[in-house]
């Protein structure tokens, strides 16, 4: 596809991509990394000719001038950062500037986001955008583009969705250099921190997670050869690889073929990687990913109440779990844990359980995250049944705000659950003595995350005030309004309009 048209189409030559930030701070907020899917699909565009722009708010803020002088401008959305992409979305289009979504938000709420955009890409864009951008300069009918949702006529018309592109080696290595101001560090600034994904898809199916109505149960694959290209553009004594797989171990003979890709590399590399906890059922898995220099695996460890694990289609058992954690911290490997709090079958003593349960495993750091309803998971769609949705704020959806009314305490009693966990967990004693022990990266990261957690607190009076009117029993968000506004965009927009006329 030329991004020329003819004399009788509508130009499209200049293409802005974004990513807006989430609204809150969290434990993360330090490592400034974008999500591969925008970085991919502006690679694709710039290949195929278009003059292409990357911006991702949370890596650098937004050029309003660069976002103005575009043809069209596409914005990429998880469900936290949707309230900021419409009122991004709303101010571009009032300036005659045609807007393109997509991402986990828009892919399960497309009607929604069709009051804010032109135009609605649903799951996979990489075929997708590329047709959308071709119809709208050619004036060829929309109706081949696959996963696109538009008005026609003041109807929403849903195309079909394509079947999941199998070759994930059909498309080019995501170019991070088209990320205005990309550099991101380790939490000791001594590495570059590197997102790589090697594969699309996850076999299993929790409640809460929305991934698998995206990209499938079933795994696809980049080439390993592929994988280790892209891993050598980077100076490997300066880089951390963070592979963005939702579930990196899936396949234990997949990831022989990564970490024997790894030893060709020209020094050792440091990576980490999401991971079930049932990757240590492979004792020699474990010392293979050691010895090719894995130093920290994030895994989902949900709850240590199997009830609730059952509940939750985890489908792990508590006292496997236990054993698989000292068999990753046998071999120094860092752990990061992921609680969610909040299921029908928790209880007053969980947060107790769980505090207790991540010291005895001696996990480097952990979130507890609250159970959120998110767009596309099976969460959403029976709290939504039961109506116990409070709040429809999209921001509020990040997993560190309450948005559902839990059974067994009141949705004050459950954020409090949150922060009072990661005010035990992460303590002033703990990080003296993981300095003592020699273990300063992780010291320094306790302090740090106590500092977001208070930081958190302070940010959020007005949200926890409003929180307890409505831990009442009939109460609900949605009436108090709480709702995150962006004063400040539309001036900014108004300037840039300015500047450029």
């Amino acid at each position: 596809m030329s991004p020329n048209p003819t004399a009788d189409s509508t130009p499209i030559r200049r293409v802005v991509l974004l990513e807006p930030s989430p609204p809150d701070t969290h434990i993360f907020s330090r490592f400034k990394l974008p999500r591969l899917g925008v970085v991919l699909l502006g690679t694709i565009l710039r290949d195929l000719g278009y003059d292409v722009k990357v911006m991702v708010e949370d890596v650098l803020p937004f050029d309003f001038d660069t976002i103005v002088g575009a043809d069209v401008v596409g914005i990429s959305s998880i469900t936290p950062t949707a309230g900021r992409a419409f009122a991004l979305a709303d101010q571009l289009r009032a300036r005659g500037i045609t807007v393109v979504m997509g991402g986990p938000h828009p892919t399960h709420l497309a009607d929604e986001c069709l009051d804010h955009a032109d135009y609605v890409v649903r799951g996979e864009g990489e075929l997708a955008l590329p047709a959308l951008l071709r119809a709208i300069a050619d004036g060829t009918p929309l109706e081949a583009v696959p996963n696109l949702s538009h008005r026609s006529d003041g109807e929403v018309q849903h195309n079909p969705i394509a079947t999941l592109e199998p070759d994930l080696d059909r498309w080019p290595d995501p170019d991070l250099t088209l990320v205005e101001g990309f550099g991101a560090r380790s939490f000791t600034g001594l590495r570059r921190v590197v997102p790589i994904q090697t594969s699309r898809g996850c076999p299993h199916d929790c409640s809460f997670c929305s991934v698998t109505t995206t990209f499938g149960r079933r795994m696809r694959y980049r080439a390993v050869d592929r994988v280790i290209g892209e891993m050598k553009r980077h100076d490997v004594r300066k880089t951390i690889y963070f592979f963005y797989d939702d579930n990196f171990a899936a396949s234990p003979r997949r990831v022989r073929e990564l970490l024997a890709g790894f030893r060709t590399l020209p020094h050792k590399p440091r990576w980490s990687a999401q991971v079930r906890a049932d990757v240590a059922r492979d004792d020699k898995l474990l010392d293979e990913m050691a010895e090719a220099g894995c130093h920290t695996v994030f895994i989902g460890l949900e709850s240590v109440n199997q009830e609730t694990l059952a509940h939750a289609d985890k489908r792990q058992d508590l006292t496997q779990v236990a054993e698989h954690l000292r068999r990753i911290r046998a071999r120094k490997i860092r752990i990061h844990g992921m609680f969610v709090l909040g299921f029908d079958t928790d209880s007053y003593d969980t947060l107790d359980r769980t505090v207790e349960f991540a010291r005895k495993y001696d996990l480097m750091s952990v979130q507890f995250l609250i159970l959120t309803p998110l767009p596309g998971s099976r969460t959403h769609r029976e709290m939504t049944a039961d109506g116990r949705i409070l709040a429809r704020d999209w921001s509020l959806y990040d997993t560190h705000h309450v948005c559902i009314r839990p059974t067994q305490v009141t949705p004050l009693e459950l954020q409090r659950w949150q922060t009072d966990g990661h005010d035990r967990f992460y303590t002033v004693g703990q990080a003296v003595k993981r300095i003592l022990q020699g273990r300063i990266a992780e010291g320094l990261l306790t302090l740090y995350a106590r500092r977001i957690n208070k930081q958190w607190l302070r940010d959020n009076r007005d949200y926890l005030r409003r929180l307890e009117e409505v831990s009442a029993p009939s109460a609900d968000l949605t009436a108090i309004h709480y709702q995150r506004e962006f004063p400040a965009l539309a001036a900014q927009v108004e300037r840039a309009v300015a500047r450029a006329s």
